[in-house]
């Protein structure tokens, strides 16, 4: 099949959408009958021209929808759709909410297949950023994505702020949460770092910029900025739970959060609708962004 092009950047709709409704439209339409096994990922990705974990995220939408099956070692099969959820004709203009690391990985999968890639990030560390920028880093290492210029930007709290959480249950004023995640923060930011450092390296021909800033402020919320035209925001929510802060491998417990179980929800600027409620809230959330930036926020020394 001759390669297909995709909406334009500004697209209320993500790429693996558009992908997934076009293969429901097929599924439907007969092309790809029941018990028939629709084109191998390898294929949509030339079709679609478009990176791997977009096309196995648009096949994870059929999945869900009950349009196809995907046995571990086969290629997914077109199950009996008509006894599936009915789903709603044409592309969904909704983005729903999704656990943190899924949302965050698809779309900046989605944001490396374009010219120019920007993300800014406002978290507790990076190991949400972290996880999902690996696969399509390595991608654009084998030369399956090929972006001009990558420009990273990280905003954490400052590592001497007495945060207020992570911290011990029983003794507030016990440091060793606090020096637990910044060891953690330390490991994440490095391999970060690290995995660009290995791109450059294989890739001249990208133009990289990866940097990480602090402010005394403890974060209750991530933000996630893409290409300028995206907004992922989450919660983070506190809980108690086990860890062990010493060589005694003792469990202590503390109240922290866990980031990679927080759910984003996205907002898509329009650009037929400035004044809209989704492309005021990416606006306004960059604007934000770019004054801590380019106030208060200091380098993070422990690059230094």
């Amino acid at each position: 099949m001759d390669e297909e092009t995709l909406p334009d950047a500004e697209s209320l709709t993500p790429p693996y959408l558009h992908i997934a409704e076009a293969l429901r439209d097929e599924i439907r339409d007969g092309r790809y009958p029941v018990g028939e096994r629709i084109p191998s990922q390898a294929k949509l990705e030339e079709r679609f021209r478009v990176s791997r974990p977009t096309v196995q995220r648009a096949l994870r939408v059929l999945r869900q929808d009950g349009y196809i099956d995907n046995q571990r070692g086969r290629a997914s099969e077109v199950l009996p759709w008509q006894t599936s959820t009915p789903v709603a004709a044409g592309p969904a203009t909704t983005l729903e909410p999704e656990p943190a690391l899924e949302a965050l990985a698809g779309y900046v999968a989605a944001a490396f297949e374009e010219r120019d890639v920007t993300i800014d990030a406002y978290s507790l560390t990076s190991e949400t950023l972290n996880n999902a920028l690996t696969d399509p880093v390595r991608s654009a290492r084998r030369g399956e994505l090929n972006p001009s210029t990558i420009r990273v930007r990280v905003l954490l709290p400052t590592q001497d702020s007495a945060l207020a959480i992570p911290r011990l249950v029983a003794d507030r004023d016990d440091d060793r949460p606090l020096r637990r995640l910044r060891q953690l923060s330390r490991a994440h930011g490095i391999t970060l770092r690290s995995m660009f450092t290995g791109l450059a390296e294989s890739r001249s021909d990208i133009k990289i910029s990866v940097e990480f800033r602090a402010i005394a402020v403890t974060p209750i919320q991530k933000l996630y900025l893409i290409n300028q035209r995206l907004a992922l925001a989450g919660y983070y929510r506190v809980q108690q739970h086990p860890v062990t802060l010493g060589d005694d491998q003792k469990k202590d417990e503390i109240y922290d959060v866990l980031g990679l179980e927080s759910v984003l929800f996205a907002y898509r600027t329009d650009s037929a609708k400035p004044h809209s409620r989704d492309s005021l809230f990416v606006t306004e959330s960059q604007a934000w962004f770019d004054s801590l930036w380019s106030t208060i926020a200091e380098p993070v020394p422990f690059f230094e």
